[in-house]
């Protein structure tokens, strides 16, 4: 179902991360929706589910057009209704006249959710532009998105220095408020939804990212990852900023780091957009290693403190209080149980681990 869906329009085109991240979450919600009705029946189905209603919302403010988000419901509509079809043949549980019943309640659900989707939908972009902020908003996603704008009533110089700041939680525009100060930058501030703020920090010197992230943790509030983009200079390094604070986001939300820079985890950023690369390599590093008795865990373990360790065993194993010939050991099954040795896939398998981690979390 995720494969169809994104094959209508690549998520990763759309700047605001909030909306990509929230979509693989809204397909899960929906698929649930629409078993839980099939289940109840129509006269006791559930309400339309409100994260259903949100990414309808940022879709709105998204620019995706509605269009858009209908045909993949469309998409998903039509494979829930092959997978019962299909279901019935292979199995033979239902009489013709139960089949029928449970397509009309399938289609009863369908009509109620694009109604709920497409009101909600309709109701944001009448409001999305009430307000100076809102159109300000605007104004900023349309220059990110390549338009020729007049940005003087924007009050910022594009044609300097500038490094991309999202941060998310209501104390963030005050956050990045004293931030600027601190750095004697000019900021340029929206506020995406009720919890997401973009801002860029402008100069006519070059900014030290690795001092925005320095002063930014000084009593940041671990309620609100941030997430900080390289500086660039000029209208397309601010765009290019942004999409590495963008990609970066979902690292520092899921992570235990706070405050993230770009540069810091660019490798493992990527990867969380490509669902391809991530699958293939949980498939080709990490299930082959849960054959073991307790799941792996060791052998994760390991291997996390042998990369800690710039790959030195003895190091690893005084930091896991184990013998040199245990981690050896260790290593050997971890290479048999994926069938290649370390040395021509050790920068593959850091990251899968990297990426267990966050998926954990």
């Amino acid at each position: 179902m995720l494969t169809r869906v994104y094959s209508i329009s690549d998520p990763t085109d759309v700047s605001d991360p909030t909306y990509a991240e929230g979509l693989r979450a809204t397909v899960a919600a929906a698929l649930d929706y629409g078993l839980d009705g099939l289940e109840r029946g129509e006269r006791s189905a559930p309400d339309v589910p409100p994260a259903l209603l949100l990414q309808a919302r940022l879709a709105a403010r998204s620019g995706v057009s509605l269009d858009t988000v209908l045909r993949r419901y469309f998409a998903g509509y039509a494979l829930l209704g092959d997978f019962l079809v299909e279901e019935d043949e292979e199995d033979g549980l239902l009489d013709g006249n139960t089949l029928k019943s449970l397509l009309r309640t399938q289609a009863a659900l369908f009509d109620r959710l694009l109604a709920a989707v497409s009101e909600e939908y309709a109701r944001e972009t009448d409001n999305r532009l009430g307000t100076s902020e809102e159109r300000r908003a605007e104004r900023v996603q349309r220059l990110l998105a390549g338009e020729a704008l007049d940005t003087t009533d924007l009050d910022y110089d594009f044609d300097g220095h500038h490094i991309a700041a999202i941060a998310s939680g209501p104390e963030a525009p005050e956050a990045l408020r004293r931030l600027a100060s601190s750095l004697d930058c000019r900021l340029l501030l929206v506020r995406r939804d009720e919890e997401a703020v973009w801002a860029w920090l402008g100069a006519r010197r070059k900014l030290d990212p690795a001092e925005v992230e320095r002063l930014a943790s000084r009593g940041w509030s671990t309620q609100m990852p941030l997430a900080i983009g390289e500086c660039s200079d000029g209208l397309a390094g601010w765009r290019l900023s942004h999409r590495q604070a963008a990609a970066a986001l979902p690292v520092a939300q899921r992570g235990h780091q706070f405050v993230l820079r770009y540069a810091e985890v660019a490798l493992l950023a990527s990867i969380l957009q490509d669902d391809l690369l991530a699958t293939s390599l949980r498939r080709l590093y990490l299930e082959p290693l849960e054959s073991e008795r307790d799941g792996g865990e060791a052998l994760r373990q390991t291997l996390r403190a042998y990369f800690a360790a710039q790959r030195n065993i003895s190091s690893a194993a005084s930091s896991l209080e184990v013998t040199r010939k245990t981690i050896t050991a260790r290593i050997h099954t971890v290479e048999r149980l994926i069938d290649r040795p370390l040395e021509r896939c050790g920068a593959e398998l850091e990251v899968a681990l990297r990426l267990d981690q966050l998926n954990r979390v």
